[in-house]
């Protein structure tokens, strides 16, 4: 499993959602002019991101168990 590319490409986007939600959650957390600028871009960038993860999650799924 862990050498499989499918794999390696849904631990990447699940990353990806980490980070943007953290980068997202530590500029509300100080505020100031960064969190006006991109929390709304950030927490729609998230949302996309996660959705792609479900997605992969999903086709990782459905293809390790034989495309059933």
């Amino acid at each position: 499993m862990g050498q499989d590319p499918l794999f390696i490409v849904v631990i990447f986007s699940m990353a990806a959602v980490a980070i943007i939600l953290m980068i997202g959650v530590g500029g509300f957390g100080r505020g100031g002019e960064f969190n006006r600028k991109y929390a709304n871009k950030l927490m729609r960038m998230r949302i996309l991101a996660q959705f792609v993860a479900v997605v992969l999650i999903l086709l990782f799924v459905w293809i390790a168990r034989g495309g059933e």
